[in-house]
């Protein structure tokens, strides 16, 4: 990878379809690491996204919710991300 991220560089895509965002983009962006990041299509190209952590996230849903049902939404919304890899990791398997 080029240093000057705004060249471009080569990342590999592994078969199961990772690829490792460089450090320099990690810490220029705040992606943590383990962490989660929005990917989507934006204008034909791949855009990749930092999601804040759950820390600070901290207050963003105040009033929103009853006390106990924002940590009761996280672990749902938790427990669908965990459903979803497996699901993805068995498609993969599959297909190796």
């Amino acid at each position: 990878m080029s240093r000057n991220t705004g060249d471009g560089g080569v990342i590999r895509v592994s078969k199961k379809g990772q690829a490792t965002i460089p450090k320099e983009l990690r810490e220029r962006f705040g992606i943590d690491t383990p962490g989660k990041v929005l990917i989507h299509e934006e204008d034909g190209k791949i855009v990749v996204e930092p999601l804040p952590s759950v820390e600070e996230m901290q207050g963003v849903h105040a009033g929103r919710y009853e006390k106990g049902e924002v940590l009761e939404h996280l672990r749902e919304m938790n427990d669908e991300d965990k459903k979803l890899e497996r699901e993805r990791d068995e498609r993969l398997e599959r297909h190796q």
